[in-house]
C-alpha cells in the first residue's frame, strides 16, 4: 500500500471515529424543520460543501492530534495537595453520554448547560458583561520583558487569569525543566546570583523562556488546578468543537487565525447556546488530561478561553457540590454590574472549594448554621487590600503558600505576586512563636477575623501555650466580656520571652530584607526601555512586572524602634543568601504595600520608576 492510500485510510478512519458523537451521519449545523425540508430537495451548494470539507478535516485533525500525544512520552503526574474532605456530586453528570479516558468528547445536557450558565451569570446578565467573558483567551504576553505572563484586554475574568498566573510561575520558576544537555534549568538560582549582584534579573530571566516551556508550564497548571477542582480524581476540560489541522492552516494561516476567523460570528448568550457548542472531555489520570490540554492550546487561547476554563472548574467540582459550597448560591458567579469574578471563583481555583470566605476552617454561627472558610493548605495564596482596610481577615493557609505566589486582590481587579526564592516564606524561632500564638487565637475567634475571643477562650491559649502574664496584666484583658488580639499583641510585646512572650532582651533582630515580583496582566500603553532609551517613544499595550524590594523589621519591634529603624543597603556576595538586598531610603508606598504588610507586618518597600498597581 502506498503512503498516500495509507493517509487516505487513516483519514477515513478518523473520519468515521469523530462523526459517533453526532446524533446524523454528517456534521451539519443544526438546523430547523423548514430549513432541513429545503435542504432534503435542494442541492448542496458550493459554499456548503466547503464548510462541511473543512468541518470533515478538522474532525479528522482532532483524532489525529489525540492519537499523536498518545503516542509520545508522557508528561510525569505531578502531586497535588488537595482538600481532604469527602466530595459528594462531584464532576459533571453526564448520563449516557459520559465520557471515559480515551472516549470522544460528549456533549452537555441541555438542563445542565442551562444551569451552568445560570451559576455564572445568572438572570439578566447583561451584555457588556457576557463580552468581557466571551472575549478574553488565555495567552502570553508578547512583550520580552512580560513573556511568562497571562495578558489580559478585557475586564472581568482577571481572576480566572491570575489564579493560572500563580500556577504557571509555581512550574515556570520552582519545577527545574531538564535542558538538552540534561542539566537542570532552575531560574530561581539564576535569580538569586543577579541579585546578589545587583543585577536587573526580571527582563533577562523571563525574556529567556522558550513558547515550549511556557506551553508545557501551562497545561501542568491548568491540569493541576481541574485535578484540585475535581478532589484529584478526574478533571472535566470544556472546549468547542473547532480544531484546525495542517492543510487548513497552509490554506489560511495560523491555528489561532483560523480558530478565530470560525468563532467570529459565534455568540453565547444562554445555556441553550452553551448546549450547542459545549464539548466535555473527562480525564481521569492528569497525563491524560495533559494531552487533552495540549491539544486544546488553540482554542483555550481563542478568546473564548478563560470562560471554557472556568466552565471546564465548575463541571470538575461538579455542579451541585459547588453550590453546596457557596454561602450563598442564588447569587451569579460573576458579580454585576461590572462582570467580575467573584471571591468564590478564586478559592475554587485555588483551593478545589468554592467558598465565598477567605479565613480558615469554618464559622459556627448557632442553630446549625456555618461560614465556610479555606479548610487546607494551597500551593498558591491570596492577599487582599480589603484586609488592610479591616473588611477580611486572610488566614493562614492562602496567606503562607506551599509556594511564594500570591494573587492580589483589589477592590476591582486581581494580579499576582511571587518571589523567585522560597527564603522569604521562612521565619525565625521569634516569628514561628508569634505565627502559633496568632493561629491559636484565630482558631477561638468566632467574629471572621473581627480579632477577639471570650475570656474563657483566652484562658485555655495562655494556659495551653505557656503565656506567663502578669495577674494585674491578665485582669486588666479580661476586664470585659472579651479579649481584644490588639492588646493581647501588646502584653506579648511587653513580656520578656522566657516567659512566653515575644519581648527579646538582647535588641532588635530578624531583619530580614527579599525581592517581590509584581504582574498586573492588564494591557496598558507603556513605553519600552529601548524604545524610551532611543528616543523613539511609541507606546505599546504590554503587561506591567515590577520587582520590589522589601525590608522586613522584627515583628516584636516596637512601632517607635521601627520608623527609625536604618534600611542598609548591604549586597551579599553568597548565592545563598537572598536576604541581603539593597532597600534605599525613604520608603514608597502604593496600595500594594498594604497588601503585603498584611503578610509581612510594617514591611518598608521601594521600586524603581512607576509604582506598581493593582487596579
Amino acid at each position: 500500500m502506498s503512503i498516500a492510500d495509507q493517509e487516505d485510510e487513516d483519514l477515513q478512519m478518523a473520519l468515521r471515529l469523530s462523526m459517533q458523537q453526532h446524533e446524523s451521519p454528517e456534521p451539519k449545523r443544526s438546523k430547523s424543520k423548514e430549513e432541513s425540508g429545503a435542504a432534503d430537495s435542494a442541492e448542496e451548494s458550493p459554499e456548503a460543501k466547503t464548510r462541511r470539507r473543512q468541518r470533515e478535516l478538522m474532525a479528522a485533525a482532532a483524532e489525529k492530534r489525540m492519537a499523536a500525544s498518545s503516542s509520545v512520552e508522557v508528561v510525569e503526574d505531578v502531586d497535588i495537595v488537595g482538600p481532604d474532605e469527602e466530595d459528594k456530586g462531584k464532576g459533571v453528570s453526564l448520563d449516557e453520554g459520559e465520557a471515559k479516558d480515551g472516549d470522544s468528547a460528549v456533549e452537555l445536557q441541555e438542563a445542565e448547560a442551562n444551569q451552568l450558565f445560570s451559576m455564572i451569570f445568572g438572570e439578566g446578565v447583561s451584555k457588556d458583561v457576557l463580552t468581557q467573558w466571551c472575549n478574553q483567551g488565555i495567552r502570553f504576553s508578547s512583550d520580552p520583558e512580560t513573556s511568562m505572563g497571562l495578558v489580559q484586554h478585557e475586564g472581568g475574568p482577571c481572576g480566572v487569569l491570575a489564579a493560572i498566573q500563580g500556577f504557571v510561575l509555581k512550574y515556570l520558576l520552582f519545577s527545574p525543566e531538564e535542558t538538552s544537555n540534561g542539566v537542570p534549568n532552575n531560574f530561581s538560582n539564576l535569580a538569586i546570583r543577579r541579585e546578589s549582584k545587583n543585577e536587573p534579573v526580571s527582563a533577562d530571566i523571563f525574556s529567556s523562556l522558550s513558547e515550549e516551556r511556557k506551553s508545557r508550564a501551562l497545561v501542568k497548571g491548568m491540569s493541576e488546578i481541574l485535578f484540585l477542582c475535581g478532589s484529584n480524581k478526574a478533571a472535566v476540560i470544556a472546549s468547542l468543537n473547532v480544531l484546525p489541522d495542517e492543510t487548513a492552516e497552509a490554506a489560511q494561516g495560523s491555528e489561532d487565525e483560523v480558530i478565530a476567523k470560525l468563532l467570529g460570528g459565534l455568540s453565547v448568550e444562554s445555556g441553550s447556546h452553551l448546549q450547542k457548542v459545549l464539548r466535555i472531555d473527562t480525564c481521569t489520570s492528569r497525563s491524560r488530561a495533559i494531552q487533552v490540554l495540549e491539544a486544546l492550546l488553540p482554542v483555550f487561547r481563542s478568546r473564548f478561553g478563560a470562560l471554557l476554563f472556568l466552565i471546564s472548574a465548575l463541571l470538575s467540582r461538579g455542579l451541585h457540590t459547588v453550590q453546596e459550597d457557596r454561602d450563598d448560591p442564588s447569587q451569579p458567579l460573576v458579580t454585576a454590574p461590572f462582570g467580575h469574578a467573584s471571591q468564590e471563583i478564586v478559592n475554587l481555583l485555588l483551593s478545589g472549594n468554592a467558598v465565598a470566605n477567605v479565613f480558615d476552617g469554618k464559622i459556627d454561627l448557632g442553630d446549625g448554621m456555618s461560614v465556610k472558610g479555606i479548610s487546607t493548605t494551597v500551593q498558591v495564596g491570596f492577599l487582599t487590600l480589603l484586609e488592610s482596610l479591616n473588611y477580611c481577615k486572610v488566614g493562614q493557609y492562602l496567606k503562607c503558600p506551599n509556594w511564594p505566589i500570591w494573587v492580589v486582590g483589589s477592590e476591582s481587579h486581581y494580579t499576582v505576586l511571587f518571589a523567585l526564592d522560597t527564603k522569604v516564606q521562612e521565619e525565625n524561632e521569634l516569628e514561628n512563636r508569634e505565627s502559633q500564638i496568632r493561629k491559636a487565637f484565630d482558631a477561638h475567634d468566632q467574629s471572621g477575623g473581627g480579632g477577639f475571643i471570650s475570656v474563657e477562650a483566652f484562658h485555655q491559649i495562655i494556659k495551653e501555650l505557656r503565656i506567663n502574664l502578669a495577674r494585674e496584666k491578665v485582669d486588666q484583658l479580661c476586664s470585659t466580656d472579651f479579649i481584644v488580639w490588639n492588646e493581647f499583641w501588646q502584653a506579648l510585646l511587653d513580656l520578656d520571652q522566657s516567659l512566653g512572650g515575644l519581648k527579646d532582651p538582647t535588641g532588635p533582630m530578624g531583619k530580614e530584607g527579599f525581592h517581590l515580583y509584581h504582574f498586573n496582566g492588564i494591557a496598558k500603553l507603556s513605553v519600552s526601555g529601548s524604545q524610551a532609551s532611543s528616543g523613539n517613544e511609541i507606546p505599546i499595550q504590554r503587561p506591567r512586572l515590577t520587582m520590589v524590594r522589601v525590608t522586613v523589621p522584627p515583628r516584636w519591634t516596637s512601632e517607635e524602634m521601627t520608623v527609625s529603624l536604618p534600611v542598609e543597603s548591604t549586597p551579599g556576595t553568597n548565592e545563598s543568601n537572598a536576604t541581603q538586598v539593597s532597600c534605599p531610603q525613604p520608603a514608597q508606598h502604593a496600595p500594594l504595600v498594604d497588601c503585603i504588610r498584611t503578610r509581612w507586618p510594617s514591611a518598608i518597600c521601594n521600586w524603581d520608576g512607576d509604582a506598581p498597581s493593582i487596579v
